[in-house]
């Protein structure tokens, strides 16, 4: 896990004091080395953090016939390339090097041969031409800026405001999008002029200018047949998850997982424990003395079940109100996702122990674990649309003032409805398309990246992917419950898991927190110039004395976009807790 930058110049010099500024500002990413690179038109930087080949991987990496290339991630088949292409002249043990080498062979195609989680920019001088992509899924991140002076690039969106190649802007459509979603969809971010490549798109840049794209489709459809019977999907899905975890553990540094009470991390933990001769180290967070389900104990017993080392963290108010604002300053593509308060604290407490963490992220998208995936593909009349209500849609007197905030969203349901004709399968594409990237990958890349950590996630492997999509409607959703042929796979695996009791969910106490200091909280968010962007001061106070569940929830978006819009677009420092940023004159 690294983070890459850069900048292709349409005229004149490429900004050497603006390359080093955003490897400066991407830095966290790497703290193992940082290299700046220049070859004529275009500018490269590599901030890296060493997982594999620490001694000779450092990056860029350097190719005959003047190409170079900086990434980030990690190609779980450079082993099988490698092996396929003796001749090919490696000069590292850097598993990103394979890129390269199939760059060499295959042109621009050479995306879809890769195996793992990947942005990378590669660029081949004898044609003056740089490449700019991401894996399908969207794992890893990347920004970009085009303007009159060329095309600049970087794995956060901040650093291209660190850089000079943007000025920082509120996009308020994109504003209203992420209070009424809790995520932005697309290409689209909170920041003008700032967008992101999209999962699986690969674009093409000669002289400063994009002159061409393509994109991968998501890996959710396959050519195989049906896998029809619960036996030919228990054998199939066994197999996928052992290949995969076992790629995923690929490391010259130590790891571990996190470990909540959900199905899809203790399927990890079962995976892990079986093919490690060490105990697992593992690692889960919980809110004692709320009225949130702690999911500790349940974790505990599974951790003890399989010998693993179980490393707990107790998360209260005070952790709540000490850390967000450094939390929304790693967000500079923001979600708000609440989860992101333990993901953050799990990282920074699991930094002394591992570099590199698995976890579950991807397994209720592809296996249909979500209620929302069961109401949307019932037959007509009965169906019912996913997120067709925004969460401050008729708050508080239309607190929003953002009627498009669902634009973006439904052109991935008209994109879902040309691309697949399952209704099951469309939701589980839409939310792969927009959720999954812009909230549950961004929040995991953030969170263990502003610790210098590196995010797996072995459900969002091809292999895996592959028998998810032979698998029938029967197979995903049994008896009221999603992810059927994960949870039978799990309780012959771990069955203290015990998968099929009814979930309780996973919450953060965010609400309480807030509604214990909703007044003061109110006053100071209302006072800000966010605030004045989205509704009356009167109306903004209102909604943080709220006792409505839907209220509470629509109070921390608000705080949370406040302290963002603070941060990355005032520039305010984010020193000291939440009242003393809300405090503190901008």
């Amino acid at each position: 896990m690294c983070g890459i930058a850069g900048f292709s110049a349409a005229h004149g010099a490429v900004p050497e004091a603006g390359l080093r500024a955003m490897a400066d500002a991407l830095a966290h990413r790497g703290p193992d080395g940082v290299h700046v690179h220049v070859d004529g038109p275009v500018g490269l930087v590599h901030t890296r953090l060493a997982i594999i080949d620490p001694a000779g991987g450092d990056q860029p990496l350097f190719w005959p016939g003047g190409r170079v290339l900086v990434a980030n991630g990690e190609i779980y088949n450079d082993p099988s390339v490698r092996k396929d292409m003796p001749a090919a002249p490696f000069r590292t043990g850097s598993d990103c090097e394979s890129l390269l080498a199939l760059y060499d062979c295959q042109g621009h195609s050479f995306p879809s041969s890769l195996r793992g989680m990947i942005a990378f920019a590669l660029y081949d001088s004898a044609d003056d031409m740089l490449l700019l992509g991401r894996d399908p899924f969207g794992i890893k991140p990347l920004y970009v800026v085009e303007h009159a002076d060329g095309v600049a690039f970087a794995s956060e969106a901040q650093a291209l405001v660190a850089g000079g190649f943007v000025a920082p802007s509120l996009c308020a459509d994109a504003a209203g999008e992420l209070l009424n979603l809790q995520f932005t969809t697309g290409s689209r971010t909170l920041f003008d002029g700032i967008r992101r490549l999209l999962p699986g798109e690969m674009i093409m840049i000669r002289k400063g200018r994009i002159v061409d794209s393509c994109r991968q489709s998501l890996p959710l459809r396959s050519s195989q047949p049906p896998l029809e019977t619960e036996e030919e999907a228990l054998r199939a899905l066994d197999q996928a998850l052992t290949d995969s975890v076992a790629v995923h553990q690929r490391s010259d540094v130590p790891y571990g997982m996190f470990l909540s009470g959900g199905v899809d991390s203790a399927a990890l933990l079962a995976l892990m424990s079986r093919l490690n001769e060490r105990p697992v180290l593992a690692f889960t967070a919980g809110f004692p003395e709320t009225g949130v389900h702690d999911e500790r104990d349940h974790a505990r017993s599974l951790a003890q079940a399989v010998g693993a080392e179980h490393i707990e963290l107790a998360v209260t108010d005070r952790d709540f109100w000490d850390c967000l604002p450094r939390i929304v300053a790693c967000m500079d593509d923001p979600a708000t996702d609440y989860a992101i308060i333990p993901v953050w604290l799990l990282a920074r407490a699991a930094r002394p122990y591992v570099t590199v963490v698995l976890s579950g992220e991807g397994g209720d998208e592809l296996f249909a674990g979500y209620g929302r995936y069961r109401a949307a593909s019932r037959p007509w009349p009965f169906t019912r649309a996913m997120r067709r209500r925004g969460l401050f849609e008729g708050l508080c007197g239309n607190l929003g003032r953002f009627p498009s905030w669902r634009t973006g969203y439904k052109a991935s349901e008209e994109e879902a409805n040309r691309t697949v004709h399952d209704r099951l399968l469309r939701a589980q594409y839409v939310d792969c398309a927009d959720w999954l990237p812009n909230d549950l990958l961004t929040k995991l890349d953030r969170c263990l990246m502003a610790h210098g950590m590196e995010g797996r996630v072995p459900f969002l492997d091809p292999v895996v992917a592959e028998v998810a999509a032979r698998l029938p409607r029967s197979l995903k959703i049994r008896g009221g419950q999603g992810k059927y042929i994960l949870r039978r796979w799990l309780e012959n695996a771990l069955p203290q898991a015990n998968p099929f009791a009814p979930k309780k969910g996973f919450t953060v106490p965010v609400g309480e927190w807030i509604a214990a200091r909703g007044q003061e909280l109110g006053a100071l968010v209302a006072r800000g110039e966010l605030a004045s962007r989205v509704a009356d001061p009167a109306v903004v106070r209102s909604l943080f004395m709220a006792s409505g569940r839907r209220e509470r929830f629509a109070a921390w978006s608000l705080l949370f976009l406040d302290l963002w819009y603070r941060r990355h677009i005032m520039g305010q420092a984010m020193d000291g807790d939440v009242f003393h940023v809300l405090s503190s004159p901008l």
